[in-house]
């Protein structure tokens, strides 16, 4: 979101720095950090329309049309997305942040500076200080502060000091745990236009293809549930009762061995308002609204804030003190409806979806989406391939959910 976020700041003619606590991904040895797919939908796509990246980012994507659910008998069941041609696409972390970089950079008014951890700021002067890992420090003053540095942000630090700022962050009780399903015979070991899951009622496993031919597979489960599998053989027994078509796939030694290597991550939502402070300092992406990755709307939710706050600077002619307040007002709402919406998808995606009744109702929508596309849009719809704002498609769903006339 920071990197994307330059893009659009610089297009506009400001003189931007980017601050990154890490070192340059483009040039590190070993990438650290999360490699839990992306699955990049209309919003980020539109976004990145916006400053010309989307082609390039689509390229390397794998489109999944539908998702394929797994029973625990290996019995296969595809549920489209959307109507035929909507498709959304998983793309690699580590290659998307490296393109949005170079993309930045490519800007003359652009100045990317790596191996800065942000101390601290001063919302009246804006002026911030900056550690190096040689222990040097670095001051810099800005006009305007946009704080993209995550759920943990250290920007929002001092929102929490001011009068009337709402903050809240909740930690779902499960934890996730990524896994590698290697090619088999040089091609993928499952079909690869999918997002396939395996939900299990009270965990679940997804996984999501990679141009390698690989398969980045996550397993969501409770913390306590985790902590149980002490053994390589425990570990097998487990998936051998929930899991039973995936370990052939994943390989019984590498379950042993990468089951092991990291224990479970936490999930954490987080809400927060206002945005801004002043005309100085405005948050974006995780730093505002972390969201759990249940719908797949995080990083399509933090690419589209780049394009609303892009919009209103459009409307409000770049005044920051007219532009800043109207952000909040605008997009408050929204991100907070899309983190009651992945907080819901928790639940659905892995209890309902293997419900009967789920998949009549999810048959239904369709349907009658086929007949009426004016009238009954599916949420998921109008969540993943619109543009509509969040806290309007969660409304409208409401109101649909009054106006069919089979409800249960």
């Amino acid at each position: 979101v920071g990197a994307l976020n330059a893009c659009y700041f610089a297009k506009r003619g400001f003189d931007v720095e980017v601050f990154e606590t890490r070192e340059d991904i483009r040039k590190a040895k070993v990438v650290k950090g999360r490699s839990i797919n992306l699955a990049l939908s209309h919003r980020g796509r539109q976004a990145l329309k916006h400053v010309g990246m989307e082609d390039k980012i689509v390229s390397k994507g794998i489109a999944m049309h539908a998702r394929m659910i797994h029973s625990l008998s290996g019995k296969q069941s595809p549920i489209p997305y959307g109507r035929k041609g909507q498709y959304i696409l998983s793309v690699d972390r580590a290659n998307l942040n490296k393109e949005l970089l170079t993309a930045a950079e490519t800007y003359p008014n652009t100045k990317l500076n790596f191996d800065h951890k942000l101390q601290d700021w001063s919302a009246e002067t804006g002026e911030m200080t900056f550690v190096r890992s040689d222990g040097s420090e670095e001051q810099i003053k800005a006009d305007l502060i946009v704080g993209c540095d995550g759920a943990f942000s250290a920007i929002r630090k001092q929102f929490l000091r001011r009068s009337r700022f709402n903050y809240s962050q909740t930690y779902i009780p499960h934890g996730y745990m990524e896994l590698t399903m290697p090619p088999i015979n040089g091609e993928f070991a499952m079909k690869p236009g999918y997002l396939h899951i395996w939900p299990r009622n009270t965990f679940m496993m997804i996984a999501l293809p990679n141009l390698d031919k690989t398969f980045t597979c996550t397993l969501f489960m409770p913390f306590e549930e985790f902590e149980k599998i002490t053994t390589g053989d425990e570990v097998i027994d487990f998936f051998q009762q929930y899991f039973p078509d995936a370990i052939p796939l994943i390989g019984v030694d590498a379950l042993k061995r990468d089951y092991f290597r990291l224990p479970g991550q936490a999930m954490v939502s987080v809400k927060c308002s206002p945005y801004h402070i002043d005309d100085r300092c405005v948050l974006m992406g995780d730093a505002a609204h972390a969201v759990v990755p249940f719908y797949g709307q995080g990083m399509n939710a933090g690419f589209e804030d780049c394009i609303v706050f892009d919009e209103i600077m459009e409307q409000f002619n770049e005044d920051f003190s007219a532009v800043l307040p109207e952000y909040s007002r605008v997009r408050v709402p929204d991100d907070h409806a899309i983190a009651d919406l992945a907080m819901y998808n928790y639940i659905e995606m892995r209890a309902h979806v293997n419900s009967r009744w789920f998949l009549f109702r999810k048959h239904v929508d369709n349907f009658l989406h086929f007949f009426m596309p004016k009238t009954i849009i599916p949420l998921y719809t109008m969540v993943t391939f619109t543009r509509t704002r969040y806290h309007h498609a969660l409304e409208r769903w409401h109101w649909q959910d009054k106006v069919r006339p089979f409800e249960k």
